[in-house]
């Protein structure tokens, strides 16, 4: 690619943030010039890119002037109040909030599920990206329901601090540190101790008894595989570990297919590695996820109590492929096939 682009990360000192840097330095992203931007008072901080300091500018109104492509991470309010203030100016706006993930003009893209969706940006000038628990689940589901149809799904998820942020993430090391000491641990981020602990609320509760997070997983895996016919019920779970998000995922199949069959799919799938051998006590953790692109997929296996039944434990780096290496992905599409023209 011979074009350079003038590319804004907002909300560029937060972990996602950083990590969104960081993508973009890894994937050699063509970047004419990086903007950083963040709130005033961050503003002077300095990033390094590329072996350069490159130091934080404050969001305003008039930070997107110039700028092609721009990267938000900073929130949904800020992502409601700015992105179309971008767009206005001619910047595409690769947003990781949950700001327009349900608006019906916006695509909703998983650079190996549906980047064909990319070609939609230009109805609003902004592209979302998923929450990170469904980008998991739907790269591992994706390859199988186009093969053989998924009539139904039942996720649990067992995810990381990392996912509500360094507050969290903070909080989790100190509370830790807090109990082997036997001293009474603080609450401030989450409503109970996460130190030892799961706690069945990930966002809040709605009228059907549901979560914000469980509905976000229901309603995008529909608007992303663009099949609304596939009945779909989750229950999410924030559990001690500081990053990588884990799920078990049970489907029901249209067509039948075996578990051999669902492992040949997968290990032929993009950004999939399947990693299952339990006779060796060999399946993903979060542990080898950390710090990697991949959504691992093991224990796979037949369910035996309904007909087409198959389970599935999965397992990603939600800072990276659930958050910033998705949304620098799709920054690659439009770039690659959109923007260069």
């Amino acid at each position: 690619m011979d074009k350079l682009f003038n590319v804004a990360v907002a909300g560029a000192t937060g972990a996602v943030g950083n990590q969104m840097i960081a993508c973009l330095e890894e994937r050699d992203f063509p970047i004419k010039n990086l903007k950083l931007l963040a709130t005033a008072r961050s503003a002077g901080k300095k990033i390094r890119f590329k072996g350069e300091e490159i130091p934080v500018e404050e969001l305003t109104e008039t930070s997107f002037s110039g700028v092609d492509i721009g990267i938000f991470s900073a929130g949904g309010a800020t992502s409601q109040k700015y992105g179309p203030v971008a767009a206005k100016d001619g910047c595409v706006v690769v947003d990781n909030s949950a700001a327009w993930r349900m608006d019906p003009e916006v695509p909703l893209v998983i650079p190996e599920v549906n980047p064909h969706a990319v070609a939609r940006y230009s109805n609003k000038g902004i592209i979302a990206n998923p929450n990170c628990s469904t980008i998991q689940m739907v790269v591992a589901l994706a390859p199988i329901h186009r093969k053989v149809g998924i009539k139904r799904i039942v996720v649990s998820t067992y995810q990381a601090v990392s996912g509500t942020g360094k507050k969290a993430i903070d909080e989790l090391h100190n509370q830790t540190k807090a109990v082997l000491d036997s001293l009474e641990p603080e609450k401030n981020v989450y409503p109970h101790r996460i130190a030892f602990n799961c706690l069945p609320q990930i966002d809040v509760f709605l009228e059907n008894g549901y979560t914000k997070e469980e509905m976000k997983m229901v309603n995008e895996t529909l608007k992303i595989l663009e099949d609304d016919s596939i009945g779909i019920t989750a229950t999410t779970v924030r559990v001690p570990v500081f990053f990588g998000h884990s799920e078990s995922v049970n489907i029901e199949t249209r067509d039948p297919i075996s578990p051999d069959e669902v492992r040949a799919i997968l290990e032929d799938a993009q950004g999939v590695t399947v990693v299952d051998d339990p006779s060796k006590s060999i399946y993903p953790m979060p542990i080898d996820a950390a710090g990697r692109d991949d959504t691992f997929v093991g224990r796979i296996r037949a369910d035996e109590s309904v007909p087409n039944g198959i389970n599935l434990w999965v397992v990603s780096d939600n800072i990276r492929k659930g958050a910033a290496t998705n949304s620098v992905q799709i920054a690659e599409i439009l770039a690659q096939d959109y923007l260069s023209k």
